[in-house]
């Protein structure tokens, strides 16, 4: 839920600068461990993002590693 939360936040710019490359990333991750609301949440995300976008959000979701 926490990294839905911040694809919120990075999609709406609520505390965090609007970006919609880094909010994809966060739906990736959320969606990756079964929170479905963030399926859902990419989807949509992704009417709004060129396919460039999309590639590099996946790349970042591809290569983060928690620290």
């Amino acid at each position: 839920m926490a990294q839905w939360l911040l694809g919120t936040m990075y999609q709406t710019g609520y505390g965090v600068p609007q970006d919609y490359v880094k909010a994809h990333m966060w739906f990736n991750l959320s969606a990756t461990q079964g929170w479905k609301t963030a399926v859902i949440a990419r989807a949509d995300l992704e009417q709004k993002m060129t396919r460039e976008q999309i590639a590099e959000a996946q790349k970042l979701a591809r290569d983060w590693k928690p620290k």
